[in-house]
C-alpha cells in the first residue's frame, strides 16, 4: 500500500484552510478606550436575517465589539474570519460609519445610519439598554425570569427576548420585527467573560 504524500504547497493550502475555519469563531477583540470604570463592553457573535416577501433570505453574520462610554458609543463589526469592516461611532445627535477602506457615512441617529448602510433597521440604539438586561422607554408586554430580569417585552416595534444572564446582562439577545413586506431577525450571543 502506497504511502500518500502531499506536495508542500497542498499541505500548505490545507494548513491556511484550517486556520480559516478556527478563525471562523473569532469575535473581534474588545474596543481599547480610555481607562473608564463605568464604560460597559461586550463582544460576540451576531446573525442578520431579512425574509422580503416573495423572496428569498438574505442574512448576514459576523462579530460585534461594544464600547459604550456613556456620552460616546463605539461598535465594531467584524466578518466571520474576524477582520474589522467597519466602525460605528455615536455622539449626541450624531452617528459615523468608518468602513475599513476609510469611506464613511453619517447619519442624526444610530438607527438611521445603521438602516441608511444596511437598508434594514438594526435598533443600536435600544441595545445600549437590552445589553445591559434593561428595557428602555416604551416597553410592553414585559415578562421576567425568575430573578425579575427582563426575559421578553416589545418596545419600539422590536420583540426582544433576552436569555442566558452573567453578572452584566444576557448572553444571547434575539430581536425581531414583522413589517408589511418583510421579517427581520436579529441575533447576538455574547462571548463568556
Amino acid at each position: 500500500m502506497r504511502r500518500m504524500v502531499w506536495p508542500g504547497y497542498r499541505l500548505f493550502a490545507a494548513l491556511c484552510l484550517g486556520a480559516a475555519l478556527l478563525a471562523g469563531c473569532a469575535t473581534p477583540q474588545r474596543i481599547a478606550g480610555q481607562a473608564d470604570e463605568n464604560a460597559f463592553d461586550r463582544t460576540g457573535r451576531f446573525a442578520l436575517t431579512v425574509e422580503q416577501r416573495n423572496e428569498a433570505p438574505e442574512a448576514v453574520q459576523g462579530g460585534f465589539a461594544w464600547h459604550d462610554a456613556g456620552d460616546v458609543l463605539l461598535l465594531d463589526l467584524a466578518n466571520p474570519l474576524g477582520s474589522t469592516l467597519a466602525r460605528v461611532e455615536v455622539r449626541p445627535g450624531h452617528a459615523v460609519l468608518q468602513r475599513s477602506n476609510g469611506a464613511t457615512e453619517a447619519a442624526s441617529s444610530p438607527d438611521a445610519l445603521v438602516e441608511q448602510v444596511l437598508g434594514s433597521p438594526i435598533p443600536v440604539a435600544g441595545l445600549r439598554h437590552w445589553l445591559k438586561g434593561r428595557t428602555g422607554p416604551g416597553a410592553q408586554q414585559l415578562q421576567t425570569d425568575e430573578q425579575g430580569r427582563p426575559a421578553q417585552f416589545i418596545q419600539g416595534g422590536w420583540r426582544v427576548v433576552l436569555s442566558r444572564y452573567d453578572p452584566q446582562g444576557p448572553r444571547l439577545l434575539q430581536l425581531s420585527r414583522n413589517e408589511a413586506q418583510r421579517d427581520i431577525r436579529v441575533r447576538l450571543a455574547v462571548d463568556s467573560q
